[in-house]
């Protein structure tokens, strides 16, 4: 088995040389926030929070950074540190401020809102009447979120329709199984990776090794099935695509400062190395990118479905003394041939627009695969289209 060193995320925040590069405009402006904080509690025609005021005054300064950085008061870190345990109640399903609106990156398999259709890229603009314009992210999660058995509407906006869609959920335990295989016909196996969750890239070895055991048939070409994945752990996304390549680099993670840019490569080591498709959609994102693009650009796999997220940015998560904590955006990943993918996403080899009805895009993954291990001949319409 390949051993490969985890990497690390650098706070790239607690660096002094940020705080001391302009020091007499951060005190200058410390200065103007206390004296404004002390008016508006002396003088304001209602009795404020102090504390509330100094949290909404954190919230304005993050929310002019990037969709992906968060203040989180003591009560929001608790619920990420619930939402990345495995298993919660509500209604299943990611989201994120995209342009200004709380947005679906994917509905979670099996979930409630998997369930009642709803689909990345689906626009909330109202959690039970409550508009969301505005809404700070965490705020909108906590109200999705609730016990099984109680319910929450949300007003949906979906690209290409006229008219909104009201759609009532009851909330269940959501249960988040990162790692689903099985074997096709014709000796093709099948993984599905919901989530880049710690030890995923545990379990994925373990079905591959299960898959190409299997009753003794030879494992003739396997699909990695990454759509609605929101992303994860950095470190599970590397460790998996260095399944299947033994030499080149994975993906840079480049900070705000020279110096601290950090490259992953491939370790060498015994491969998987029949053919390859990995199936994307819009909602892949983040952790997903980097897996589907490292192996695009090192043309291990055929990319096969639509165009993906755009999410390529790193996130650190500070806790802080009080128990609040800070989501801070402190580098971008950029892929072997070295772009961003960040707003752009990773473009498919074989463009297969999901019919929502039948699995076409599993349908035609398959059919690739089969004609792949016939003299490395290709149907008629899925040819590698020109980028």
């Amino acid at each position: 088995m390949k051993k490969i060193m985890k990497p690390f995320l650098l706070l790239f925040l607690l660096s002094p040389l940020s705080a001391l590069a302009d020091g007499e405009g951060v005190y200058r402006g410390l200065s103007n926030f206390t004296k404004i904080l002390d008016l508006i509690e002396r003088n304001y025609v209602e009795e404020v929070d102090p504390e509330e005021l100094t949290s909404s005054a954190i919230d304005g300064m993050i929310k002019t950074l990037d969709p992906y950085s968060a203040y989180m008061s003591p009560e929001r870190y608790k619920e990420l540190e619930i939402g990345t345990s495995g298993e919660f109640g509500g209604v299943g399903m990611e989201v994120a401020v995209e342009n200004g609106i709380i947005s679906v990156i994917t509905p979670i398999e099996g979930s409630p809102a998997a369930n009642a259709g709803i689909k990345p890229g689906d626009q909330i603009l109202a959690i039970d009447g409550q508009s969301t314009k505005g809404m700070a992210l965490y705020d909108a999660v906590k109200m999705l979120r609730g016990p099984k058995g109680s319910k929450v509407k949300i007003t949906l906006r979906r690209e290409g329709e006229d008219s909104l869609r009201e759609i009532q959920l009851t909330r269940d335990i959501v249960h988040i199984e990162s790692v689903k295989f099985k074997l096709l016909d014709d000796g093709i196996g099948y993984i599905k990776v919901s989530q880049f969750q710690e030890n995923v890239s545990k379990d994925l070895k373990e079905s591959l090794s299960q898959l190409e055991t299997n009753k003794g048939v030879k494992l003739k070409g396997l699909i990695l099935d990454l759509r609605n994945n929101p992303g994860g752990l950095l470190d599970e996304a590397i460790e998996i695509t260095d399944e299947f390549i033994d030499e080149g680099l994975i993906v840079s993670v480049k900070g705000r400062f020279p110096g601290e840019t950090k490259e992953y490569y491939a370790t060498k080591g015994a491969i998987r190395d029949y053919p390859l498709v990995v199936i994307v959609n819009k909602g892949s994102a983040s952790a997903s990118e980097v897996v589907a693009e490292a192996l695009q650009d090192s043309k291990r796999a055929k990319i096969l479905g639509t165009k993906t997220f755009g999410k390529g940015s790193v996130q650190t998560i500070i806790r802080l003394d009080d128990g609040s904590g800070l989501k801070l955006t402190t580098a971008k990943f950029y892929a072997p041939s070295g772009r961003s993918i960040s707003e752009i996403g990773v473009i498919p080899d074989i463009i297969v627009e999901e019919d929502g009805i039948l699995d076409n895009q599993l349908e035609r993954a398959i059919e690739f695969l089969k004609f792949s291990n016939l003299n490395n001949s290709v149907p008629k319409g899925l040819e590698t289209p020109f980028l």
